[in-house]
């Protein structure tokens, strides 16, 4: 048998089958390199990813692991009794789901909720605006899509289509009083799902109480962001969205600014800031609006992270705004440089929330900025006036 065949189930693309071959018909590596015509670096590099994700498969003959895992799993760890003369007499192997295994059924599934409504979208007239001066920005505080509370337990009760209904009912609000202005941006500052996978946990694994099943959660999920985008879209000429990523949602948060960007790929007026890291930055004139969950960073430093990032922008602008969420009630700080401020959510409290003494307010905004002078006005919609009738 050649001397690599066993690493020939891992390889992953035809460069990785074809070094194999060159291994197995040279004495050396610098000799199969020349075969291959690349470097003798390269031919390393190339044969050390592959060892490594043999190893990570059970495979390692070199180290005694000659057991695969099965398909999905890779090596947690692994135990190995050793016999006087050095054989190995038994071997305990603990496996676990492959990274790469969970996220692909977190795609499955985001698949599985966008379906039917691939296509849908179909660009539209724009209004007009009475400005370009001013930015109408539409902030959200965790609304924790999915979240599930019962009445006795919690205060009230709470699931996917109140939460529907009262993001969708606070917005129209807020539209209504906004200004015509050129450009509006909505603001998911993090947490809109509760769960982050089927197995309704946090990103981390912390237990959560989640209404309906995961799928079904995603999809109205989304569709709900689609109708508050679509909602901005009747008043403004141009709509920015950014997802934050929270604690609770981190792949869904990248997922639902995917989902977007796809459903309204079509549409000019839509823009989809990417969800690749924690933070977001939206420059209007001298006005500099930045946005993250505020779960990793102390509030304190954020100035020092936006000059950091966005040198350019921080030249530019004069007045500089921190949009966060994650704490579920209003702070608001001035820091050397920026504004920093945390909104409320619009959802109720889950048993855990309501029995751990947590009783903020509910509520969202509107905050218009102006390219000269920074922010202008707010509007503000509590939970009582958007269930409220009229």
């Amino acid at each position: 048998m050649d001397r690599y065949e066993h690493l020939r189930p891992f390889a992953e693309t035809n460069a990785q089958l074809n070094m194999l071959d060159a291994m197995n018909n040279a004495s050396t590596v610098p000799e199969a390199a020349e075969i291959l015509g690349i470097s003798v670096r390269n031919t390393f590099q190339m044969l050390k990813r592959l060892k490594k994700n043999a190893a990570a498969r059970g495979v390692s003959p070199e180290h005694d692991m000659t057991h695969q895992t099965a398909e999905g799993f890779v090596v947690k760890g692994t135990s190995t009794l050793y016999g006087e003369e050095g054989d190995v007499r038994a071997q305990w192997v603990k496996t676990q789901q492959a990274p790469a295994q969970a996220l692909t059924q977190i795609r499955e599934a985001i698949v599985e909720a966008m379906e039917d409504y691939r296509g849908v979208y179909r660009p539209r007239k724009a209004p007009t605006s009475d400005t370009s001066d001013l930015l109408a920005c539409y902030v959200m505080g965790d609304p924790h899509i999915g979240c599930y509370a019962h009445a006795e337990e919690a205060g009230e009760n709470f699931d996917v289509k109140i939460a529907r209904e009262d993001l969708l009912n606070a917005t129209s609000r807020l539209v209504s009083v906004a200004p015509k202005t050129d450009h509006a941006l909505i603001a998911n500052l993090g947490d809109f799902f509760h769960a982050d996978n089927r197995g309704n946990t946090t990103t981390r694994g912390t237990p959560v109480d989640v209404d309906t099943r995961w799928p079904q959660v995603l999809q109205a999920g989304c569709m709900l962001m689609v109708d508050l985008i679509t909602l901005a879209l009747t008043k403004h000429p141009r709509v920015s969205v950014v997802n934050c990523i929270g604690n609770h949602d981190d792949h869904t948060s990248v997922m639902l600014s995917a989902f977007l960007a796809a459903y309204f790929h079509a549409e000019p007026r839509v823009e989809v800031l990417p969800t690749t890291n924690k933070f977001h930055y939206l420059q209007h004139g001298k006005t500099l609006i930045a946005c993250t969950h505020g779960d990793t960073i102390k509030l304190q430093s954020l100035s020092e992270i936006m000059a950091s990032d966005q040198p350019e922008m921080w030249a530019q602008s004069q007045h500089r705004y921190w949009y966060t969420g994650h704490i579920h009630h209003t702070t608001r700080q001035e820091l050397r440089g920026s504004v920093v401020e945390s909104f409320r959510t619009l959802a109720a409290k889950d048993a855990w929330h309501m029995n751990s003494g947590y009783r903020s307010g509910r509520d969202m905004y509107c905050i218009v900025h102006d390219k000269e002078f920074g922010e202008v006005e707010r509007h503000r919609c509590d939970i009582r006036r958007a269930r409220a009738n009229g």
